[in-house]
């Protein structure tokens, strides 16, 4: 069997993997045991020296590996080359405050040493999606790798060639060649790895169907597990918003990364008096996105990802339709080379309809009329998932108010959803559980051990 990787703005194939054997399997998974019996005994410093060096490879190499993402997902260019650029920022991060985050914590016992160690648990599993191939394999690695775990990567098949080049690059920084390997395997084959008592973890980032069999096995194990899975995320606008902002954040928190993006803004939730504005200022600004081959430095809006997942957008907006949508602009395939979708914008979209319901992971804004505030809150959380949501407000305790009020992991004030290193990232409801990133996520794949000495 082979992994085929295919350029989506042209079509063409650019390499096929073969897959691994079982016994190829067996052999990666008893390095990376052994592997950690080493690591896990390095110290912080030396991980973070390597670390450094693969911050400073992602920097130099930013061009280059820029070009393998838009080549093998069909992301903007710039884009590709700043992702790169985040991952450098996130090895850094956690090899400056890594041993921090994991320093043993004193409890106060009268007459009695004892504290709370954290140690690292053994080789991770990680099942990574092809949307943003470089950085969700990094913001899983760096944590992993820093507290002393081993790391085997099982990368979306049409991205293998990011998973090769991010393997050849920690080895290039000086980690141990089996500290981080790639499993070129498909998603079928995965059972197995998780059976194996070699892997003491696995994290997923991708569809909640994904999640619920990745998490079910897992769970059958007893093996801890972290899952950032789909969104719908609201974004909403009241009427005293800065509406040239929103429009300008909202557009770009809906179509960055080809509108391919777990915690895009998805539905836009508008109050009355500013509907109307909002609605035609946001439907130009789409009209007016550059549309194009992903190399091209000005182009804003490349393919999507796959073939089919382009149909089945088309599909979902069809079908949107006929639940009494209206489109107000796009809405259909683009006649030319690739899997390019035209960026659509949806209006009377209503609760449970297609475009109110479903994760639509492609250029498709659905936009839904709020009488006001409390009722825009209401139609926000009115949905199964809870992974992000952002309110526009010129009140900012007001916001603020609103956006504890979203049931969401993570929530944001005049500002679109993003992943931070400095913040726990993550959902609630199906959209996940476990946290990445920040000290959170470091700690979720380590042992936390009391430790008592009378």
């Amino acid at each position: 069997m082979s992994l085929v990787s295919i350029n989506p703005a042209t079509g063409k194939e650019i390499a096929r993997y073969d897959e691994h054997s079982d016994e190829e399997v067996d052999a990666i998974l008893d390095r990376a045991f052994a592997a950690w019996e080493r690591h896990r005994r390095t110290s912080f410093a030396e991980r973070a020296a390597k670390m450094r060096k693969a911050a400073e490879l992602l920097e130099d190499g930013a061009h280059e590996l820029g070009r393998i993402m838009t080549s093998e997902m069909g992301k903007p260019i710039k884009q590709a080359r700043a992702e790169a650029e985040k991952c450098a920022w996130a090895c850094r991060y956690y090899a400056d405050h890594a041993e921090r985050f994991l320093a043993p914590e004193p409890a106060e016992i009268e007459g009695i040493k004892a504290y709370v160690a954290f140690q690292p648990l053994g080789p991770v599993l990680a099942v990574m999606p092809w949307n943003f191939p470089f950085w969700q394999v990094f913001r899983f690695a760096a944590p992993a790798l820093m507290a002393g775990n081993t790391a085997l990567l099982k990368h979306a098949s049409n991205v293998t060639g990011c998973g090769r080049a991010i393997e050849e690059l920690l080895r290039e920084a000086g980690f141990d060649g089996d500290e981080f390997q790639t499993l070129q395997v498909s998603s079928s084959r995965l059972d197995p790895v998780l059976d194996d008592p070699r892997v003491r973890a696995a994290t997923l980032t991708g569809s909640v169907g994904a999640g619920r069999a990745i998490g079910a096995a897992a769970g059958k194990r007893i093996k801890p597990s972290v899952l950032e899975l789909g969104g719908s995320d609201p974004f909403i606008v009241l009427a005293d918003a800065d509406l040239e902002r929103a429009v300008e954040v909202g557009v770009w928190a809906r179509m960055q990364n080809n509108a391919q993006s777990c915690i895009a803004a998805k539905r836009f939730i508008v109050e009355e008096p500013v509907w109307d504005e909002f609605s035609r200022r946001f439907a130009e600004r789409v009209e007016g996105l550059r549309i194009g081959d992903p190399m091209d430095e000005d182009v804003e809006i490349g393919p999507l990802a796959r073939e089919d997942l382009r149909d089945d957008i088309h599909d979902q907006v069809q079908r949107s339709v006929q639940d009494g949508a209206e489109i107000i602009t796009g809405g259909e395939m683009l006649d030319r080379e690739g899997f390019f979708y035209a960026p659509t914008v949806l209006a009377g979209v209503e609760p449970g309809t297609v475009a109110f319901t479903e994760e639509i992971f492609g250029p498709v804004a659905s936009l839904i009329r709020a009488r006001d505030a409390d009722h825009a809150v209401e139609l926000a959380n009115d949905t199964m998932f809870g992974l992000g949501g952002a309110v526009f407000t010129r009140d900012r305790a007001r916001g603020e108010e609103i956006a504890l009020r979203l049931e969401v992991g993570c929530a944001f004030v005049n500002e679109m959803v993003k992943s931070d290193p400095r913040l726990p990232f993550g959902g609630v409801k199906e959209s996940g559980y476990g946290r990445e990133l920040s000290h959170f996520g470091i700690r979720e794949f380590v042992n936390v051990k009391t430790v008592w000495i009378a």
